[in-house]
């Protein structure tokens, strides 16, 4: 692939990714790797974890910023969410280096179509929305928020990918915050968890910096359309998302596939 194709590709990516965050609050980066190992050319399945991890994660923060203006990031629930996953987001990237790559990928696909099947359940949007963590309530929230936290954060770090699509759900079953609440504080760990796994990866040397600043450069331009896009449509997305929820299980069986065909 020429050199200038290979930047449009990643860019493009990059762009669908941070649309996808900005607009359903998670789930886009479950595209990530894929889209860098069969759309860009990644040769190594962990480079390409390594570089969406940095990538995501600074997607996500632009994307957060957005969210914590308009008032829909939960900051208690959200740090300490955050800081049970990025032990946990440590701990996997830690074991999945060690794996061989092509078995990664094919882990990966069938993580796909599992994340794909639970999207398609319907998000009820109701909830408490003056929920806080506070000493009052932290006796009932804490124990969830942890370990929900730490088991998100260990498949994050495992997979490289920011971890919005269990975040989210996550949230909303420890707290019982609303879910345009759960989507804008779970932002906050998707952040943590991405910066955790791409310094486990940075530190091996599996980040191709110059492919991250495009995918960032194109997450940044993806982000800003996805928010537009959801003022647009406010809570009408239940096609989207099923749409979305179909493309992520039918990629993961491409991934499944070719990592099949490269084992045999």
């Amino acid at each position: 692939m020429p050199i200038h194709a290979a930047d449009f590709a990643t860019v493009l990516s990059g762009s669908a990714v941070g649309f996808i965050l900005a607009l359903v609050g998670g789930g886009g980066s479950i595209l990530a790797v894929p889209l860098l190992v069969y759309g860009v050319g990644v040769a190594s399945p962990h480079v390409a974890i390594g570089t969406s991890a940095i990538a995501v994660a600074v997607s996500a923060l632009a994307n957060m910023i957005a969210h914590w203006s308009a008032g829909n990031v939960r900051w208690p629930c959200a740090i300490v969410f955050s800081m049970a996953g990025v032990a946990g987001a440590f701990a996997g990237a830690s074991v999945a280096k060690q794996l061989d790559g092509q078995n990664l990928l094919l882990l990966f696909g069938i993580l796909m179509i599992v994340i794909g099947a639970l999207m398609l359940k319907k998000r009820a949007g109701g909830g408490d929305p003056a929920i806080r963590l506070t000493a009052t309530t932290a006796r009932r929230l804490m124990p969830m928020l942890v370990g929900i936290g730490f088991a998100v954060g260990l498949l994050s770090g495992f997979f490289g990918i920011g971890g919005g699509f269990l975040i989210v759900p996550g949230l909303m079953l420890a707290t019982g915050m609303p879910l345009i609440y759960a989507i804008g504080t779970s932002l906050v760990a998707v952040v943590a968890f991405g910066a955790s796994t791409a310094i486990s990866y940075a530190v091996s040397g599996l980040i191709d910096w110059r492919l991250a600043g495009l995918f960032i450069a194109g997450g940044l331009l993806g982000g800003l359309a996805g928010i537009a896009t959801g003022r647009m449509i406010g809570s009408h997305d239940k096609i989207l998302r099923s749409t979305f929820a179909g493309i992520v299980i039918v990629a993961g069986g491409y991934v499944c596939l070719r990592g099949m065909l490269t084992l045999l």
